[in-house]
């Protein structure tokens, strides 16, 4: 008799942890949402470009849920701040696989940071999608990493031809971060480009990432005469050496890359005769371009960057894939993605094999309008 009860009592529990399993095996198997996890630097020194990125997915995500969110579920969007630290977003990477359970991540947005996720999520199987990280090496960690951003290379090419042939540069100076991957390759792929195009590099001053004081390097540059200078790096670096330089009497227009973005909200009238290269132009007359610009200054009350149009392309772009795969299950969604074939914000986007963007740039130019800087659409130039 009591074999028989402790045998009961064994298969009773048995089928009591049987149907606790299953539950919880149709409950995971149940989504209520589509989980996309964001990093962005929403604090720190480069804390403008995250909190556009992030405003621009939030509003892409408005949009769409609004509209019936993606095979009918909603999307949860589960944000982090990195304060542009890699080591902090690797902490933020792991919370939200680990944690949250998330299988499709946007950011970091600068290239240093992203670079520290990428491996991470290429060894998890997590597809990464980076709106605005341009180091050349990013995508070569793995087929489950993509950004809708050019690259290094490509900008600064750009640069060196814009200089030698739109602004008729013979002789240009640089002055860069040599500890960042950013401004490093952005300079090598400058150099080339513009002594490809007749240009010569009269003389090349470097920095430390916490220098503030630039005058020494400057007053090299200024002896060099150069008839251009090139500023590879952040929007808040360049206002600061961009006083620094005018103080020491160096005239001469300034070019720069997508990192100068915000810029005119940082520095004053030395950054006029200034021209760098960007994603998108928010005068542009296109339909696309202009629907946004207006959905995004109504909910924010701001003209959006392009960190903010890269942010809401990448959603957009994201969401078109889920909807191709018809699931948001990670290899599904980047088989999907390399079949993207759109019109976007930031122009029409296809993905090369390197799941790098084949799209347009532009360059803009820092411009004074009733009293206040803004920038304004100078030329395009295709891929």
């Amino acid at each position: 008799m009591k074999l028989t009860k402790k045998i009961f009592f064994v298969v009773t529990v048995s089928l009591i942890f049987a149907t606790l399993f299953v539950g919880c095996a149709k409950k995971e198997e149940t989504p209520t949402s589509i989980k996309i996890g964001g990093v962005y630097p929403l604090s720190g020194e480069v804390a403008l470009y995250g909190i556009e990125a992030k405003n621009g997915v939030d509003l892409a995500i408005e949009e769409i849920n609004a509209a019936g969110g993606i095979l009918g579920l909603p999307i949860e969007h589960i944000a982090e701040d990195d304060e542009g630290a890699p080591e902090k977003s690797v902490n933020a990477f792991t919370k939200l696989v680990s944690k949250d359970n998330v299988g499709i991540i946007i950011g970091s947005l600068t290239s240093g940071c992203t670079k520290a996720i990428a491996p991470k999520a290429q060894a998890k199987g997590v597809v990464q999608m980076a709106p605005a990280a341009t180091a050349d090496d990013l995508t070569s960690y793995g087929d489950y990493i993509f950004r809708v951003c050019y690259s290094d290379s490509f900008q600064g090419s750009i640069a060196g031809v814009f200089s030698a042939k739109n602004l008729g540069s013979t002789r240009a100076a640089v002055l860069y971060d040599n500890g960042n991957d950013y401004c490093v390759g952005l300079y090598n792929n400058f150099k080339k480009s513009y002594e490809e195009n007749g240009g010569t590099i009269v003389i090349a001053e470097s920095y430390g990432k916490d220098d503030v004081d630039f005058n020494a390097q400057l007053t090299k540059i200024k002896n060099a005469n150069p008839d251009l200078v090139f500023l590879p790096d952040y929007y808040q670096k360049v206002a600061l050496i961009v006083k620094q330089l005018r103080d020491a009497g160096i005239s001469t227009p300034i070019v720069g890359a997508d990192g100068w973005d915000g810029i005119t909200e940082k520095a004053g009238s030395e950054v006029l005769n200034g021209y760098y290269s960007a994603h998108y132009s928010a005068d542009s007359g296109d339909e696309t371009v202009t629907e946004f610009v207006s959905k995004f200054t109504e909910k924010y009350g701001t003209v959006p960057t392009a960190f903010a149009a890269l942010g809401y392309d990448s959603m957009y772009v994201i969401r078109d894939a889920i909807e191709r795969a018809g699931t948001a299950e990670p290899e599904a969604v980047k088989e999907a993605l390399e079949a993207t074939d759109g019109h976007y914000v930031t122009g029409d986007i296809t993905f090369d094999e390197n799941h790098n963007p084949v799209k347009t740039l532009v360059m803009l130019e820092i411009v004074e309008k009733d009293g206040k800087l803004t920038t304004e659409f100078n030329t395009l130039v295709e891929p």
